[in-house]
């Protein structure tokens, strides 16, 4: 029996990384925010603003959550993507976009 299973990533700018996963097959949903980080309720400017030396306390991912049936892609299948959709050795930054919410996570 198919059922609804949600997994969480950070690979970059969540607005890349959110179409990327709505356009799979058997993705219902890829829904972009924020995980991690010690503020409530952050949003893009706070976490813009606040990323970067003696004031980074917001220190939040950008993310994404994946909502998936699972008897159409597998978890497996969705970590594969996200391995091989961004380099997680390149730290606080994919490509030119740099800052401590640009971070790999799963």
């Amino acid at each position: 029996m198919a059922k609804t299973q949600s997994i969480v990533f950070g690979a970059g700018c969540f607005w890349g990384i959110e179409k990327y996963f709505d356009g799979l097959d058997g993705v219902i949903k890829a829904k972009s925010g924020y995980a991690g980080g010690n503020y409530a309720n952050p949003n893009y400017d706070s976490v813009l603003k606040y990323r970067h030396g003696s004031k980074s306390v917001i220190n939040h991912t950008e993310a994404v959550e994946v909502m998936y049936d699972d008897s159409k892609i597998s978890t497996e299948a969705l970590i594969k993507h996200f391995w091989e959709l961004h380099n997680p050795t390149q730290g606080n930054r994919q490509g030119n976009d740099r800052g401590n919410n640009y971070r790999s996570a799963l």
